[in-house]
């Protein structure tokens, strides 16, 4: 091969990760089947779903657009990070994921508790059991500090905007799939049901990621009660003592609600994205490997081997010196602090109106 064709090929490349950040090829696609006017297609889960991305694709262009639009498009701050993260995603682990679904569902179908036929009740149950996969997936990603290296990746941007939903650890999905799939294999989920709630799992998780700038408040009114809206998933991706570790789940939040960590964005407490760590939001190697090289520093300087095998499972900010700062701990601490404020100023309040009462 020549220089030529080589620098050929690289420019390539680039070009279609660009075209594909930017989700252009569903733009393009969601217009010639406009002029098109077929809708036949629909009729299939095929062409269903792939209508589904080309409309995320335009929404994705109408949030740049109108970010644009009010002089608010950082490209440089918002994006580039982002960019770079999924262009070493495709590098690195394009096709391991789809590998670990295929062996997972291969490894636990004989062992399943029941088979199930494909129906619409399944297909509900399915789902029940899919978004408690993803809950023992995601909170073990905040909670177990080995797994929060590879998550911390997606909570680093300090911006919210859709293209947060591809800025992942390139091995995360791996764990992400491993985990559900073998989940709901083991409880019994078809594969084909399983295959259509990822699907319909998938889309909205990244619609979650939609930016306050150019959907603000979006908390859907009732329907928020019911689901996980994209002001659930703000506060889920919130540095603020109030909301860390909240809202896990990705459609239904009736795990969250059981499970005591379901927190609605409150008005006056203005969301800060990001981690609670020091972090170069410039730096790929800090924003990527930053969490790795703090464990890793934990370990080697842990007195003993039971420390160091602590460091790796426990929550991020246990220590060995029992200084611990975990999120639940500041989390119960700001709730802690705000009843507090709360009765000072109801004893405040009682002691102003006692005179007033007195001589009432």
């Amino acid at each position: 091969m020549t220089l030529y064709h080589a620098v050929f090929d690289l420019f390539l490349f680039l070009y279609q990760e660009i075209y594909g950040f930017l989700h252009m090829d569903g733009i393009l696609e969601l217009f010639a089947y406009a002029k098109k006017g077929e809708f036949s297609s629909l009729q299939t889960w095929d062409g269903l779903t792939s209508l589904l991305r080309q409309i995320w694709g335009l929404i994705f262009f109408l949030e740049v657009t109108a970010l644009l639009i009010k002089r608010k498009f950082k490209i440089g701050e918002d994006y580039r990070m982002p960019f770079f993260i999924s262009l070493f995603n495709s590098l690195v682990g394009r096709y391991i994921s789809i590998g670990v679904i295929a062996y997972c569902i291969g490894l636990c179908s004989p062992y399943a508790i029941f088979k199930a036929e494909s129906s619409w009740y399944i297909f509900i149950y399915g789902y029940i059991v899919w978004e408690f996969a993803y809950y023992v997936y995601h909170w073990s990603s905040h909670n177990v500090r080995i797994l929060w290296c590879l998550h911390s990746v997606h909570h680093a941007p300090k911006t919210m905007n859709l293209s947060v939903s591809g800025v992942r650890f390139f091995l995360e999905l791996t764990y992400l799939f491993a985990v559900n799939v073998t989940i709901c294999i083991l409880l019994g989920v078809p594969p084909v049901i399983l295959a259509i709630i990822m699907t319909i799992d998938s889309i909205w998780g990244e619609m979650l990621h939609i930016g306050d700038d150019f959907l603000p408040n979006a908390r859907f009114g009732f329907l928020g009660k019911l689901i996980i809206t994209p002001s659930h998933h703000r506060v889920h991706h919130a540095r603020n003592p109030l909301y860390l570790d909240t809202n896990y789940c990705v459609l239904l939040n009736i795990w969250d609600r059981l499970f005591g960590s379901y927190q609605p964005e409150v008005d006056n407490v203005n969301i800060e994205y990001g981690i609670s760590r020091e972090m170069n939001s410039d730096s790929f190697l800090d924003v990527y490997f930053g969490e790795i090289l703090d464990l890793c520093k934990d370990i080697i300087y842990a007195p003993t081997l039971k420390d160091k095998l602590l460091y790796i499972i426990m929550p991020p900010g246990w220590s060995h010196t029992g200084d611990h700062k975990t999120a639940s701990m500041e989390r119960q601490k700001f709730l802690a602090a705000q009843q507090q404020e709360f009765r000072e100023e109801n004893f405040q309040t009682v002691v102003k109106t006692a005179p007033q009462m007195e001589k009432a």
